[in-house]
């Protein structure tokens, strides 16, 4: 997921899609209505070629779901992905070392 949006445009697109509704609750297709590919491209600056294999990537690593209607595809993100990710930055890191006040050597304070 991480290397996903690892890439300027794709963490716009995602950010973008974030947007549509509130964080934890699924979208209804009414709110979805407006986050089809053409206007996430807007803004963006990049080819339809290169809005989709971003939007691909992001498809591939489950960061962002795509249904197609008739002409249009819709794209969202899973509010469950959303949960994953806040909870990961939310946990301490098992066996990261903790920072303390002696880490620097002698008569060099912390800024």
């Amino acid at each position: 997921m991480f290397a996903a949006l690892g890439h300027p445009h794709r963490l716009a697109l995602f950010r973008q899609l974030c947007t549509c509704c509130t964080p934890g609750v699924a979208c209804g297709l009414e709110q979805v209505e407006g986050m089809c590919v053409g206007d996430l491209a807007e803004g963006l600056d990049i080819a339809p070629s290169t809005l989709s294999h971003h939007l691909k990537t992001l498809r591939l690593a489950g960061l962002v779901v795509t249904e197609r209607q008739g002409k249009r595809v819709l794209c969202s993100v899973d509010p469950r992905v959303l949960t994953a990710l806040s909870a990961f930055f939310s946990e301490p890191l098992s066996g990261a070392p903790t920072l303390t006040t002696d880490c620097c050597p002698p008569g060099v304070t912390h800024v």
